[in-house]
């Protein structure tokens, strides 16, 4: 696995190696050692995939306490551009959002610690998306802010997003809580 970049104060942009043949191709999506080298050591409890049709925006999700989750996440069938924003009060890059296109083709994995909202639109016809999470989903923890707030002023890419009513109602990005205080010890 190749380290692509660190973003943010915690992010990795990882590329995992690839071997392909005449048949395909074939790659370690997780190797608990080799992530744990390079500072990804938390225990993963959860695994999800979902699928989604061209421009399906999901996010900016988070969970707070607890069940804050770390995820390590992956595209295996399409492309969508994948978005982290830090929500640690007091870091240097606090409200600063991140964007990269993740895809069956790069390959790239993310890392987004505790302490970022997480959401991604859907650029190719389909796509099918999955992450690794640190903590278990706990409906009570969780939280979302609403994907146009202007004070992020995130480029989606996609011009009609496709949104759940849940992802409708997140809040301001002004408004959300201190539920993550940034700590330079825990880097």
């Amino acid at each position: 696995m190749n380290i692509v970049a660190k973003q943010l104060n915690g992010l990795i942009l990882l590329q995992p190696k690839v071997f392909g043949d005449d048949r395909g191709y074939f790659l370690e999506s997780f190797h608990s050692d080799r992530y744990a080298s390079i500072g990804i050591d938390a225990p993963f409890v959860q695994d999800n995939i979902s699928k989604s049709v061209k421009n399906t925006l999901r996010g900016l999700h988070y969970q707070i306490g607890s069940a804050a989750q770390g995820k390590l996440i992956q595209v295996i069938v399409g492309k969508v551009l994948d978005v982290a924003v830090d929500i640690r009060f007091g870091s240097p890059s606090f409200g600063k959002h991140y964007t990269v296109e993740i895809s069956d083709e790069n390959h790239y994995q993310l890392w987004i610690p505790p302490g970022f909202a997480h959401g991604f639109s859907v650029l190719s016809d389909e796509a099918i998306f999955a992450y690794k999470c640190t903590a278990l989903y706990n409906k009570e923890a969780e939280r979302a802010i609403i994907y146009n707030d202007a004070d992020l002023n995130i480029n989606w890419k996609v011009s009609s997003p496709v949104l759940s009513p849940k992802d409708l109602l997140g809040k301001k990005f002004s408004e959300i809580e201190k539920d993550f205080i940034y700590n330079t010890e825990v880097l």
